[in-house]
C-alpha cells in the first residue's frame, strides 16, 4: 500500500478477511485502500465491519467519519468522528475533522469549538488553521447577521462595519461608520479609540491626536489609548507631552519593552541622553529572548547614542547586535517567502 499498489493492497487485504474474518485490523486496512482508491461505499462498509469486530478500535470511526464526509453525509459523518474523539481526545486530526464536518453541515459554532480543541493540540498544522479560520469567519458574519435583524440603528452595527471597512482598506468609509457609532454612544469606551486607529492607519496623525485625547476623556484609565497617544505625540515632535503618558504608561506596565522604547525616543528628541539610554537598555532586558523589531531598534538606538556620548564599545556591541538581528530576521523573511512560493508552486502543479 505504501508503494501506491492498492490493488494488489486490496486483494491481500480481502483474502485475510476470508481467512480470519474476525481480525478487525483486516477490514480496516483495507478500508483505507478503498478510501484511497476512491470506492467510498466499499471503504464505508470496511470501516463499519472493523468497528462490528472491535468497537473501539483506533482510527476506524475517523476514518468511517472521513468516508461519510465525502459521501456527504454530515450527520453520520459527525457521529463518528465525535465517537472517535472519546477513543483519541489527544488526536488533533480528530477534532478537525469533526470541526470539518460540523462546517459542511452548517454548526459553524460547534465547528469553531472544536477546531479551537484542534488548534491547541496542533498550534502550527496549515489545515487546521485554515478551517479554524473558516469556521471563526462564519461564525463572525452569523453573528453580525443577528445583531442587525435585531436593531439595524444599534451604533453596535456601525461599529461592527467599521471594522469591516478597515478589513477591506476602506478607511474612508470606516471613519463615517465610526463617527456614526460615537455620534450615537459618545461615551462609550473604546469607540474614540478605534476613531484613532482608523485615523492613524490613514496617516491623518492631528485626528488620530484628537481622538485619542477624546478617549482618554472617556476613559482616563485606557493604557493603550496613552501609549498610542504618546507615539502620535512623537510623531508630531512633542516629545514632552510623550514623555509624560509614557512614564505613566510605565507605572502601570512596569516591564512594557514598548513603553521603554518608545519613552527612550521621546526623551532622546529632548535631549535627555542618559535617561534615553537607559530607557534603551531597560527595552532590551525587557525584550527578553523574543526577536522584535523594538529589540533590534532599541540596539540601533543604543549605538547611536552611544557613539554621541564617546562610548565607542559600547556603541559597537549595541550596533553588532542590531545587524545580527536584522540579518536573522532578514533570513527568516526570506525563507518565509521561499516557502510560500513552493506551496503555491505545488498547488499549481497538482
Amino acid at each position: 500500500m505504501r508503494n501506491g499498489q492498492l490493488d494488489a493492497a486490496a486483494s491481500e487485504f480481502s483474502q485475510v478477511t476470508v481467512a480470519a474474518p474476525s481480525f478487525a485490523g483486516a477490514y480496516f486496512d483495507l478500508g483505507l485502500v478503498r478510501l484511497q482508491q476512491g470506492r467510498i461505499d466499499d471503504a464505508i462498509r470496511s470501516f463499519e465491519k472493523s468497528l462490528v469486530l472491535k468497537p473501539r478500535l483506533r482510527g476506524a470511526n475517523l476514518f468511517l467519519g472521513i468516508a461519510r464526509y465525502r459521501r456527504s453525509d454530515y450527520a453520520n459523518a459527525i457521529t463518528a468522528l465525535a465517537r472517535e474523539s472519546r477513543i483519541d481526545p489527544a488526536n488533533a486530526k480528530v477534532w478537525m475533522w469533526l470541526g470539518v464536518a460540523q462546517l459542511a453541515a452548517g454548526n459553524a459554532s460547534a465547528a469553531s469549538a472544536n477546531l479551537d480543541k484542534a488548534a491547541a493540540l496542533s498550534p502550527n498544522d496549515i489545515d487546521i488553521l485554515y478551517h479554524r479560520g473558516h469556521a471563526h469567519m462564519l461564525v463572525s458574519k452569523e453573528t453580525y447577521e443577528r445583531m442587525y435583524k435585531a436593531d439595524p440603528n444599534s451604533w453596535r452595527v456601525h461599529q461592527v462595519l467599521a471594522q469591516s471597512f478597515v478589513e477591506q482598506n476602506r478607511l474612508e468609509e470606516a471613519v463615517k461608520e465610526c463617527q456614526t457609532a460615537i455620534g450615537m454612544k459618545p461615551q462609550e469606551p473604546g469607540l474614540h479609540e478605534e476613531l484613532a486607529d482608523i485615523y492613524w492607519q490613514g496617516d491623518q496623525l492631528p485626528q488620530a491626536e484628537t481622538e485619542f485625547e477624546a478617549e482618554l476623556k472617556v476613559d482616563p484609565e485606557s493604557v493603550s489609548s496613552m501609549y498610542k497617544l504618546a507615539v502620535v505625540s512623537i510623531e508630531r515632535s512633542k516629545p514632552e507631552v510623550a514623555e509624560e503618558l509614557l512614564s505613566e504608561v510605565l507605572k502601570r506596565t512596569p516591564r512594557s519593552a514598548d513603553a521603554h522604547y518608545q519613552l527612550g525616543r521621546a526623551q532622546g528628541q529632548l535631549g535627555k541622553t542618559e535617561a534615553a539610554i537607559g530607557n534603551f537598555s531597560a527595552a532590551v532586558k525587557d525584550s527578553g529572548q523574543s526577536d522584535t523589531e523594538t529589540l533590534r531598534q532599541s540596539y540601533y538606538q543604543l549605538a547611536q547614542l552611544y557613539r554621541r556620548t564617546q562610548h565607542p564599545e559600547e556603541s559597537r556591541a549595541a550596533l553588532d547586535s542590531f545587524v545580527r538581528l536584522k540579518q536573522q530576521a532578514d533570513a527568516q523573511q526570506a525563507q518565509k517567502l521561499q516557502d510560500k512560493l513552493k506551496r503555491q508552486t505545488e498547488a499549481t502543479s497538482q
